[in-house]
């Protein structure tokens, strides 16, 4: 079974599990490397790592579950 976040069946390169309020990281999987939690800094050099090249606004390669390019907010100091 493919553990995916957003259940559209596709095989994309990156996607982007549903934000949630109560953590500073999204779930990304990135095809070949599994799921990671990540913060929004480390979103675009992390695919960029993993995909050269990719264009993180094509739909067809980045599905976003729900709310794109947002992250929960976060303050240095909190756990």
């Amino acid at each position: 079974m493919k553990d995916t976040a957003s259940g559209t069946g596709q095989d994309y390169p990156v996607e982007v599990a549903p934000y949630k309020s109560d953590s500073r990281y999204r779930r990304v999987h990135l095809r070949g490397r599994g799921w990671m939690p990540l913060e929004r800094e480390e979103f675009e050099p992390r695919v960029h790592q993993a995909f050269p090249g990719l264009d993180l606004s094509d739909p067809s390669k980045v599905h976003w579950d729900d709310h794109p390019w947002e992250w929960p907010p976060w303050h240095p100091g909190e756990a």
